[in-house]
């Protein structure tokens, strides 16, 4: 049985099914019971809670009858259950632990520092419908101040902190969470602003001034040095115990080497180690830890060296980007980082090869590795993991307790038998076990969970006999691997048949997995209870409070069992089945897409493994609906290198191409026309929306026009093309278009609740803002967009959010904010490997040089785009703005024919794309730049007849340089003569003004 107050009072059976517990008093007896937390509470103060002053005829015998119903409702949901409400001398008591209560699991995840999982237990406010009962006050407020110091320490989208703050307006920690968040979403001005609100409130309601830690940070934001520093450390439920000498070398390891590995043979306590020293490292890595668990990554694996790669990359947030090697890409973003390479034995000789390649080119890295054995390379630090100590035979028994062995079995024997400690009756069997199991923590924790039915003598007793028996089947393995694996071999036949079976089943599962996906690997209809008991001996961990995986040793011994029972192929077809199915049935399309997102993110491991699975065993079918349906995923998560891995192996034609455009292959344009003729509409819109960056932007509306047609029983893809044209609308300046376009795709999208949808669209309707001089609303969809991607975990858009920013900022003539925005999108991009992204923040910074009289910053930033652009195929979208730029800089800097030439490369390129408003621009620098000062005037007439026919805003950070021109012209032809050829020119199309200065 199970018990919910994170919200209204509720109960529900192991297997998932609400138990019903019929009247109001019946119920405020369960929620008080709940409310003491499994301690007994008297009747007459159950009594007083119940009904107060307004008691019933027989107070005693009523209490009586509700403490019956409520146990009969217990028992009709789950038979037994009724022996949970308990009756002594005392009073009553609810029998409820952590396991079973969501109030106690919740307080234990804060007091661990899982502030994540925690909150995601959190269903509304705590006794929801029973807040007007006294009894519930102080629960009420101690769970709703641990939620509230939770939420400060974690990290939630903008909206959800926003609304924290109005409950919460003078609570200091969610302001500074808050702000925070607004920073990160790029609206620093915000973030600032609810500053300045708290402190006016505090000097107004309490005369005083915000602490010293929010100040900080204020000025963190005014200098733009908030620490973007991301870790992924979990956290741990448990405390690390006899390891602070050893955390101390090691974390000295890590300062004077660049290259530490723990070294040690299984459960002995690496990882545990390794993430310790991770945590207390921390503060030294300016960009972070980053925990890459490797467990999963196995010799089988299709690719060993891409299989690290993904895992790296995934580890550190990442997306793919282009053609560059993967690993030069994560060498150039490690910056200053700790990288923890957990697990490497399995595949050592790749590890070491990735790991001196990155440290090879990445100076600011220093890497800690766990494995069975060193990496082997040059510098490395070897620090071989020891087992705890155990007290020596001779050892006086009040000394045994300072032992770190007896401490740790201790600890762990406390909480899984309440009431067991060291005494004087059990100091020298525990003293005996400790040095029985060699001190080796895994042992010490599995043998810690038969206390309870052995009792420590009993114990002892038991595996003296045992190992005796097993000392000769592992005589060719360490002695202390002897150890472990004779003490899982005892633990494994302690178990029922069930219990076995389900435990060596799991092991076919890489990097753990939900309850669901045992039961269906397994085969068994519900396997949640033998999961908790397996936890319960510590054969199997929880993580996340949701998720369930072996530990490396427990799931190799494992993998033996299920070869022994010849299983093995067959749980792996099970496994494969499974994960096929757990994909085609993600809901990435609309309302759902965030939580399938956190899904398929969190099995990552067992899609890979899956897929590997059937295209190595020849299961053609199986592989590509599979690929089929996660590429959408890996789209969305940027895994475009994962993708094109996979689809050259299962060539599903439509995808293929896409993921080529993506990744700038040259080839993209010959495989589309292999295969556009077989697309369906989602494929022919998939190939148009990846190729509209490579120019080709005819081919793209003929393809995104054929999908219109077949897209009438599908609304998302009626979304997706209008987004679509919104982007082609926006190169073509066809601005009734582009908010036409724009707004239909956002109103779309949010009706199916598709996120990913409603931020694309957000974008393009902030830059129809921008274009027609709105430049708040473009602020505000901006910073929308960004709240949008942050909370799906898509870096790239917030990077392209930021460079939005950056120009809407160049556009209001707020050069400092543009180039931090620009500099803050930059650096994003350039960790995601985004390009199209990296030139936007390119180009901000460079309008931003040029236009504060930084001439030779603006000409080596916009050369070097020109540069690249022009070894492509296709002319970048942003060519065109970009010559314009540098011309005007080349002419600033005295050279008027080289900037010439670039406002003339311009408009060509412009024409190209059908763009009026980039052949104004062009038309523009010309005059600037033209010796001819009556030609000059004509093409000035020109553009500005064509901006006000199609109602191109200039905005007034613009007109400096049109002015210039105009005084140039003015000061050589005078008034009448300078408007005598502007006139003429206003009759001009541009394509005629343009030819008159090309002769």
């Amino acid at each position: 049985m199970r018990f919910g107050v994170l919200g209204p009072v509720t109960a529900w059976t192991d297997a998932g099914t609400p138990v019903v517990v019929q009247g109001l008093k019946v119920r405020a007896l369960l929620a008080d019971l709940l409310v003491h937390e499994g301690q007994p509470v008297p009747a007459d103060r159950l009594i007083d809670d119940l009904w107060g002053s307004d008691l019933p005829g027989n107070p005693a015998g009523t209490l009586s009858a509700k403490v019956s119903q409520l146990r009969r409702a217990f028992e009709d949901a789950e038979p037994g259950s009724r022996a949970l409400v308990q009756s002594g001398p005392a009073g009553y008591s609810l029998a409820v632990s952590s396991a079973d209560c969501d109030a106690l699991r919740f307080s234990e995840l804060v007091t661990a520092g899982a502030v994540d999982a925690a909150l995601a237990l959190w269903r509304g406010p705590a006794y929801a419908d029973f807040a007007d009962y006294a009894f519930v006050e102080t629960a009420v407020a101690r769970l709703t101040e641990l939620r509230l110091a939770a939420v400060e320490r974690a990290d939630l989208p903008v909206a959800e902190l926003g609304a924290l703050v109005k409950a919460h307006p003078l609570r200091e920690g969610i302001r500074a969470s808050y702000m925070r968040a607004l920073y990160r979403a790029g609206r620093q001005t915000e973030a600032l602003e609810s500053f300045d609100e708290l402190r006016e409130m505090l000097l107004a309601e309490l005369g005083l001034d915000p602490g010293p830690a929010l100040v900080e940070l204020q000025q963190s934001i005014l200098t733009q040095e908030l620490p973007q520093a991301r870790s992924n450390l979990p956290a741990q439920l448990t405390e690390l115990v006899g390891r602070t000498d050893a955390l101390t070398e090691i974390d000295a390891c890590l300062v004077s080497s660049r290259l530490v590995t723990l070294t040690g043979p299984g459960g002995v306590g690496k990882t545990r180690l390794a993430l310790a020293a991770g945590a207390l490292a921390a503060d030294r890595f300016a960009d972070g830890v980053v925990l890459v668990e490797l467990a999963a990554v196995t010799p089988d694996a299709l690719s060993v060296q891409d299989a690290l790669t993904d895992a790296v990359q995934v580890a550190m947030e990442l997306r793919d980007a282009g053609s560059a090697p993967v690993v030069d890409r994560l060498a150039a973003v490690m910056g200053t980082r700790l990288l923890v390479l957990d697990n490497c034995e399995q595949v050592i000789e790749d590890v070491a090869a990735l790991a001196d390649r990155l440290l090879a080119a990445a100076p600011g890295l220093r890497v800690l590795a766990t494995s069975r054995e060193p990496l082997g390379l040059a510098g490395e630090v070897v620090w071989s993991v020891p087992p705890l100590d155990v007290p020596a035979p001779t050892l006086e028994p009040e000394a045994v307790s300072e032992c770190s062995a007896v401490q740790l079995f201790v600890t762990r024997a406390a909480a899984a038998s309440r009431g067991f400690a060291l005494t004087a009756e059990t100091v020298a069997d525990v003293a005996v076990l400790c040095r029985r199991l060699d001190g080796i923590p895994l042992a010490l924790e599995l043998a810690a969970t038969r206390v309870r039915a052995l009792g420590v003598r009993g114990l002892v007793a038991r595996l003296d006999d045992r190992f005796r028996l097993l000392a000769t089947g592992h005589r060719g393995a360490a002695p202390r691997q002897q150890t472990l694996h004779a003490m899982i071999d005892w633990s494994w036949e302690l178990l029922s048949a069930e219990e076995q079976t389900v435990l060596r089943r799991l092991a076919v599962h890489a990097d753990g997995c939900t309850a669901e996906a045992a039961a269906a690997v397994c085969g068994e209809p519900d396997v949640l209870d033998v999961l908790v008991r397996l936890v319960d001996r510590s054969l199997v961990v929880p993580v996340d409070g949701m998720r369930y995986r072996l530990l490396e040793s427990v799931a190799a011994y494992c993998v033996g069992k299920l070869r022994a029972a010849d299983e093995l192929e067959e749980v792996r077809q099970r496994h494969l089945l499974y994960y096929v199915s757990l994909a085609e049935s993600a809901e990435l399309y609309g309302a759902e897409q965030g939580r399938w997102l956190q899904l398929l993110d969190e099995d990552a491991a067992n899609l890979r493994t899956a897929l590997d699975r059937a295209i190595s065993t020849g299961q053609t079918e199986l592989a590509a609906r599979l690929v089929d349906a996660l590429a959408w995923y890996w789209f969305l998560r940027g895994r475009q290198l994962e993708a094109m891995r996979a689809l050259e192996a299962v060539p599903l034609g439509a995808w293929r191409v896409g993921f080529m455009y993506l990744l700038g292959d040259s080839r993209a344009a010959a495989e589309r026309e292999r295969w556009v003729d077989s697309a369906g509409a989602r494929g022919l819109w998939w190939i148009a929306y990846a190729a509209s960056d490579a120019g080709d932007l005819a081919m793209c509306m003929t393809l995104l026009e054929r999908a219109s047609n077949d897209f009438d029983d599908d609304p998302w893809g009626v979304a997706a093309v209008l987004l679509a044209r919104a982007k082609h609308a926006h190169v073509r300046a066809d601005l009734p278009a582009l908010f036409a376009d724009a707004s239909e795709s956002a109103r779309r999208f949010r009706e199916l609740g598709d996120r990913w949808g409603v931020l694309q669209a957000t974008s393009w309707l902030g830059a129809h803002a921008e274009l027609v001089g709105d430049f708040e609303e473009a602020l505000r969809l901006h910073q929308e967009g960004a709240q949008l991607a942050e909370q799906l975990g898509l870096w790239p858009e917030v990077a392209g959010a930021l460079g939005m920013l950056g120009w809407t900022a160049i556009r209001q003539g707020q050069y400092d904010v543009a180039r931090t925005n620009g500099e803050r999108a930059y650096r994003l991009a350039t960790e995601q490997g985004q390009r199209a992204t990296q030139a936007l923040a390119e180009l901000v910074l460079g309008f931003a040089a040029r236009r504060t009289g930084a001439l030779d910053e603006a000409d080596a930033r916009l050369q070097a785009m020109i540069d690249w652009s022009r070894k492509q195929d296709e002319p970048a979208l942003y060519l065109s703005l970009v010559l314009v730029e540098l011309g005007f800089a080349r002419e600033l800097q005295g050279r008027p024919a080289e900037a010439l030439e670039l406002h003339r490369e311009s408009y060509r390129v412009s024409a190209e794309f059908e763009s009026l408003r980039g052949m104004c621009w062009a038309l523009e620098g010309m005059a600037a730049s033209l010796p001819d000062k009556a030609l000059a005037a004509r093409l000035l007439g020109c553009a500005a007849a064509t901006r006000a026919t199609e109602n191109y805003l200039m905005a007034a950070s613009e007109t400096f340089d049109v002015d210039r021109a105009e005084v140039a012209a003015l000061a050589v032809l005078g008034a009448d003569a300078y408007a005598a050829a502007r006139a003429d020119g206003a009759a001009l199309s541009p394509d005629e003004a343009f030819d008159l200065a090309e002769t």
